[in-house]
């Protein structure tokens, strides 16, 4: 590999290259669950990596879902990321990519379409890619179902994880993340007319509102455990009582132990209301990634980004979950944060500070090169 400063040099040239994918990618719409949407995006940056990488994708379908895979034999480093966004179709409309000042706008610009741009600019910096791995999933958004299988097989065959999720907003990195459960509250009830008689019916929407206050009871404070009514449904007609309501409930927790303590609560919910019933779907989505996993490769970023003469980075805890998590889990060497620095996921503010999308390139360049080069 060239010298860490022509590594930068020849970032920092690619600078409006960068920019110019950045805004195809994020024009290129990816929303949750549309096959046609997701599979156009696929077919993109299925393009950008056989370009870059000499060697095309393999195209793992899961569910009709796309997933980007360029595996190799002897695999020390495995590049992972998502191209799926929280946005749905035609948020462009309302919401054009745009760059002022500096910073980059737009659904997914951050999270995580400037990661991916900076994935395939690093890998163009490499002397070679024969021993580095890429997987782009595109269901990350919605909990990993069809491609956590994938991601997990991909890691145990990796010497080290590195995920291009976005960094902090000071363009920290990210060495310990929350996990997270996901459930689904179903109320029954029986449905009487709401003028007539109500008091023949039973309400699914009063014992669902009891169920919000039970469920929002068990977060722990202290601990940083949340647990948060996220979506509710109920009812049919203004003159009818609700026989039926379905309550979302979002976990959050530091320790795979508080994920049990609240998952054995949440099995065990009892109905309010005579004659209601409960049922409790869903369950732990990814235990939490521990620091343990990610500190020797920050020591190695933290060098990577001296030796280039930029700010070494430091390590934080992400409340937050992504597919490090899982990779984390396994015992496989993870660092997250890698992809661009920014904020406002999942949010209208959410951007990128282009400017810095070279030097965290470069960053990544590098990085990956140590590795390649450390013992095994």
């Amino acid at each position: 590999m060239r010298p860490d400063s022509a590594v930068l040099r020849a970032a920092r040239d690619a600078a409006a290259s960068m920019v110019d994918r950045l805004a195809e990618l994020v024009r290129c719409e990816s929303p949750p669950d549309s096959v046609p949407h997701l599979t156009a995006c696929a077919d993109l940056l299925a393009g950008w990596g056989e370009a870059v990488l000499g060697r095309p994708a393999r195209r793992v379908v899961r569910g009709g879902l796309p997933h980007l895979l360029w595996a190799v034999p002897d695999q020390r480093v495995l590049l992972l990321g998502h191209f799926d966004t929280v946005w749905p179709v035609g948020t462009l409309a309302s919401w054009p990519f745009a760059v002022r000042d500096g910073v980059a706008t737009g659904p997914g610009v951050c999270d995580m379409k400037s990661g991916i741009v900076q994935m395939f600019a690093a890998l163009r910096l490499l002397a070679g890619t024969s021993r580095v791995g890429v997987l782009l999933t595109c269901d990350e958004e919605t909990g990993s179902g069809t491609s956590r299988a994938v991601i997990e097989s991909q890691a145990r065959r990796s010497g080290a994880v590195l995920v291009c999720e976005p960094s902090t907003p000071e363009g920290h990195l990210k060495v310990a993340r929350k996990g997270g459960s996901v459930y689904r509250i179903t109320v029954h009830g029986r449905a009487t007319h709401a003028g007539v008689e109500p008091h023949r019916g039973v309400n699914a929407t009063v014992e669902v509102a009891h169920q919000v206050l039970t469920v929002r009871a068990l977060a722990a404070g202290s601990d940083g455990t949340t647990v948060t009514p996220t979506l509710l449904a109920a009812g049919t007609t203004t003159n009818t009582v609700p026989e039926r309501a379905t309550l979302a409930v979002d976990v959050r927790a530091w320790s795979g132990a508080e994920l049990d303590r609240v998952d054995r609560a949440m099995r065990a919910l009892l109905p309010r209301l005579p004659e209601a019933t409960l049922t409790v779907d869903g369950g732990i989505n990814r235990y939490p990634m521990m620091p343990a996993t990610a500190r020797p490769l920050l020591q190695v970023a933290a060098t990577a980004a001296t030796d280039l003469g930029l700010p070494p980075p430091e390590g934080v805890h992400a409340p937050g979950a992504s597919d490090a998590n899982f990779t984390a889990a396994l015992g496989r060497p993870t660092l997250d944060g890698l992809g661009g620095v920014g904020g406002g996921a999942h949010a209208r503010s959410e951007y990128v500070d282009v400017r810095q999308m070279p030097d965290r390139a470069a960053l990544l360049a590098v990085l990956i090169e140590r590795l390649l080069a450390a013992p095994r």
